[in-house]
């Protein structure tokens, strides 16, 4: 999965760790949501620090278990390992901005 990190340069770090080791590949990184999306580098999601909503307000937080299907996904886990519907998840997480196509 190609991922754009959004974030200051110690967000942006501590998101690499996070990152590392799992099935993700950064394909930029940028300072502020409006910049990365504007650079049109072609990625699966957008990834920001927790807690950091930029230039784009989320209208509806997400929930703890979203954020761990979300973080199963990215992992490459199959629907029977996440119990969860892995399209919506997706859909909430586009909705929200926290991901794009």
């Amino acid at each position: 999965m190609r991922v754009l990190l959004v974030g200051s340069p110690a967000e942006r770090a501590r998101l690499r760790a996070r990152l590392a080791g799992q099935s993700t590949e950064i394909a930029g990184e940028f300072p502020t949501l409006a910049i990365a999306r504007s650079s049109e580098i072609a990625a699966d999601a957008i990834v920001m620090a927790p807690g950091r909503t930029d230039d784009h307000t989320l209208e509806e937080p997400m929930t703890a278990r979203e954020i761990e299907v979300l973080e199963l996904l990215t992992e490459g886990f199959p629907n029977k390992a996440i119990a969860a519907n892995r399209t919506d998840a997706v859909r909430r997480a586009i909705r929200r901005g926290l991901v794009t196509i």
